[in-house]
């Protein structure tokens, strides 16, 4: 089974509130009372999100975190790799610094580099608009 951590899951609830907010700067904690996440749960989130370039960060009073781009513009690929790192299924891939055990005698080596591929392609097509819900009546 193919499976995301929390935080990343976190990463795009947080960013789809900022989607809805369309470019206004948001703080931690009223990311936290939107989503219902804890605020230093958040504040990772988005102190992650702002070392990938996904959001911008404004120190100050002022301050807060929006969005770099539409989220229409956004792949989930790019969402996924800033919170977990490649997109891989195995150490054995294409451009993977991950070492193996059985690198110099598995008859696989590299074999996964295609699936890899195609599973990287599929999550490019998906954005981050595709992920935003309608909003709810109340909120």
């Amino acid at each position: 089974m193919i499976r995301l951590s929390r935080l990343t899951d976190y990463a795009v609830v947080v960013l789809a509130e900022m989607a809805r907010q369309n470019g206004e700067l948001l703080s931690a904690s009223t990311l936290s009372a939107k989503t219902g996440l804890p605020e230093p749960t958040v504040a990772k989130v988005l102190k992650l999100l702002a070392r990938s370039n996904i959001i911008l960060s404004v120190r100050g009073v002022a301050g807060g975190y929006r969005l770099e781009r539409d989220a229409a513009e956004l792949p989930v690929t790019e969402i996924i790799a800033a919170m977990e790192g490649p997109i891989t299924l195995t150490a054995c891939t294409e451009g993977s610094h991950d070492s193996c055990a059985l690198e110099g005698v598995c008859a696989l080596n590299g074999r996964w580099t295609p699936v890899n591929r195609v599973l990287r392609n599929a999550l490019s097509q998906v954005s981050l608009a595709d992920m935003v819900p309608e909003r709810r009546q109340g909120r």
